[in-house]
């Protein structure tokens, strides 16, 4: 009968920790496939996941709430996005992150004051030409047929604002 304790890996180094000097050469290796490309999407990828959740957007993220942390994630990701556009194989992907940015920029709008999104008045809905506005319009300017709601109602993203 053998002792349980005794080791039975007959020149096998599974269950063991590696060595610093295993690391090390893992850590190289890595190093040399790694591009800064890749580092700089996954950091992009990294700050809109972590500005959602300041958003509290995700179920239960709510009492994370930060929204000088979503507007600095905003600003980074925007920051990067031209580097990253630069790469040819990258940017043919970039639709989804483009996505979840402008969703993030809503988020921070709704959250940060702005309400939301107002829908801009169906034909005919509106005041006419030389009509008085209808109660609770008084002192609204009138929409210009060349903006979209978000410019006509202000609430588009600034950069630093």
């Amino acid at each position: 009968m053998t002792d349980s304790t005794t080791s039975t890996t007959g020149g096998s180094d599974q269950g063991r920790e590696p060595t610093e000097e295993e690391m090390r050469a893992a850590l190289e290796a890595e190093m040399k496939r790694i591009r800064v490309d890749d580092v700089v999407l996954q950091t992009v990828v990294s700050l809109i996941n972590l500005g959602g959740r300041r958003a509290g957007l995700a179920p239960g993220t709510e009492g994370e709430r930060d929204l000088d942390q979503v507007r600095m994630a905003i600003e980074a990701v925007r920051a990067l996005m031209p580097l990253i556009e630069q790469n040819a194989e990258v940017a043919k992907e970039l639709g989804p992150i483009r996505n979840a940015l402008s969703q993030l920029q809503m988020a921070y709008a709704q959250l940060s004051g702005g309400g939301a999104p107002s829908e801009p008045p169906k034909p005919g809905e509106g005041p006419q030409p030389g009509e008085e506005p209808k109660p609770g319009e008084e002192g609204k300017e009138p929409e210009d047929p060349g903006k979209g709601p978000a410019q006509s109602s202000g609430r588009l993203w600034v950069p630093g604002q």
